[in-house]
Order: structure tokens, then C-alpha cells, then sequence
């Protein structure tokens, strides 16, 4: 698996000083607004991502070096929990992001535990996706 970024251990120890999930879900809730805003123009039938439940748009720009997603969702936590995804991808190439365990990242974060099963399956649903648009 690769490597943290800066930004991505820097948000890791940020959660890792976190006592209770009020304050997991605050900090949560701040990456979330942190998350780059999609157009309107770009929310369109075919960026959403199915099997989430509720409507999640991803985008790949190839033309970016290194690879950018883009990203967004109706759900607040969701959005933040895609925004800190992304975070942990961020400069990474296409055959490291297939390698990235989204599982062990969000359990690093202290995390999974209170990952409802739609959210567990609306992230892998949009861990799927991307390896859709990489390929």
C-alpha cells in the first residue's frame, strides 16, 4: 500500500486525537465543507455513482497530473467522508489508488465503527466506480 501523504497523516492524527464520535463527527463534518463544490452542469445521470443511497457524482479529469477526482453528495457526512477518500488518493497514480485499502483508512481514522452499512456500501460502491474510470 502506498505511502500517507502529508495532508492524509495530518488528518489521520487529527481523528487519532479525537476521544468520542461527537468529535469524530464534527471534525467529519469539517472536511466535508472542505470538499470542493461539483457544478451543477457536472450532477448529471451519468457521473452518479449507483448502489449508494443517496445521489453521489464522481468524475475523473485524466487530463490532470497527477489524476484528480471530483466529487459530490447530497449527504453531509458522506461528504465528508468522500472528501477525506479523496484526500487519501490525492497524488496518487492509477495502479496505487486500486491498491488503496479503504477499509483499513477508514478504520485508521477511528471510523468504521460508526459507518452505517448503506455508508459502508455507498463507499465501496464509489471505491468501484473509480476503478471503473481508471481502467
Amino acid at each position: 500500500m502506498s505511502a500517507l501523504s502529508t495532508a492524509a497523516q495530518h488528518a489521520l492524527e487529527d481523528f487519532q486525537q479525537c476521544q468520542h464520535w461527537e468529535q469524530r463527527a464534527r471534525l467529519l463534518l469539517q472536511w466535508g465543507e472542505q470538499l470542493e463544490e461539483l457544478p451543477e452542469a457536472l450532477r448529471s445521470p451519468e457521473h452518479l455513482v449507483h448502489g449508494c443511497a443517496t445521489r453521489v457524482w464522481l468524475l475523473l479529469d485524466k487530463q490532470a497530473e497527477p489524476l484528480r477526482f471530483q466529487v459530490a453528495s447530497e449527504a453531509r457526512l458522506l461528504r465528508g467522508l468522500l472528501a477525506l477518500l479523496l484526500l487519501r488518493i490525492a497524488g496518487l497514480n492509477a495502479e496505487q489508488i486500486a491498491a488503496v485499502d479503504v477499509t483499513q483508512w477508514f478504520a485508521q481514522l477511528g471510523l468504521s465503527r460508526q459507518l452505517s452499512p448503506s455508508r459502508s456500501n455507498g463507499l465501496n460502491a464509489v471505491r468501484i466506480r473509480m476503478q471503473e474510470l481508471l481502467a
